[in-house]
């Protein structure tokens, strides 16, 4: 971003996400304060993102543990009333910095790591939402339980691992239509009493939108392109 023009144009984009957004939930019969819009600040520092800041937005999406301890302690600082989800895959051991850093997890996905965020939140006395992560694609490169374990995981994590469990999150197969995606989440969720949808990116949101997403995962929309360099497979925004 260069300046004054870039913060412009990031301010100019993230309205014109929210009225995209508030369009598909108009579509959709739903109320446009229904979805959360999370702006992935991924792979985006610090002078980039102060004004989205200053546009009013206040929930980010961050990859990576170590880069969201990097930035966002200065900018918490500027707007204490953030809320940064963790939106890329977690290692156990980044348990503990995880717990401590962000409010909200998207990427529960085995016991392992349940089992490890359910004693950290224990230890700091904080109790974080999380959203269990499926791969409904069934893609191995991808994190995420398989929808036939899906079932069995949500309910250990409510009752064995006592999790403020919140949402489901997905991030549908790059090469096929994603609308089908969203739709197996909502029906996973619905059938298990789970209320939140985390899916739908800067390309597909009003389609995720129109299934039922309580929580966009948006970035380049906002931000602008990535360095391809930048981009983790696993997790595009």
């Amino acid at each position: 971003m260069d300046g004054a023009n870039g913060a412009e144009a990031a301010a100019n984009r993230l309205v014109a996400v929210r009225a995209e957004i508030a369009q598909a939930c108009r579509d959709a019969g739903r109320a446009p304060q229904d979805v959360t819009l999370i702006c992935v600040s991924k792979t985006f520092d610090i002078p980039e993102i102060r004004p989205v800041l200053a546009a009013g937005q206040r929930a980010f999406g961050e990859n990576r543990v170590q880069e969201a301890q990097r930035k966002w302690p200065v900018l918490r600082a500027e707007a204490p009333d953030v809320v940064l989800h963790l939106i890329g895959p977690l290692q156990s051991n980044k348990a503990r910095e995880a717990v401590e850093t962000f409010d909200v997890i998207h990427t529960v996905d085995r016991p392992k790591i349940a089992a490890a965020l359910a004693d950290e939140m224990a230890r700091q006395g904080r109790r974080l939402p999380v959203f269990i992560q499926v791969n409904t694609g069934a893609e191995p490169q991808k994190a995420g339980i398989l929808p036939p374990e899906a079932d069995a995981f949500i309910a250990a994590c409510r009752a064995q691992y006592g999790l403020d469990l919140q949402g489901l999150m997905c991030i549908p197969p790059a090469d096929e239509v994603a609308a089908p995606h969203f739709a197996l989440l909502a029906k996973i969720a619905a059938r298990n009493g789970v209320s939140g949808l985390s899916m739908g990116m800067s390309g597909d949101f009003p389609t995720a939108i129109s299934q039922g997403a309580t929580h966009v995962r948006v970035g380049s929309a906002i931000f602008g392109t990535r360095p391809a360099a930048a981009q983790p497979a696993q997790n595009p925004a």
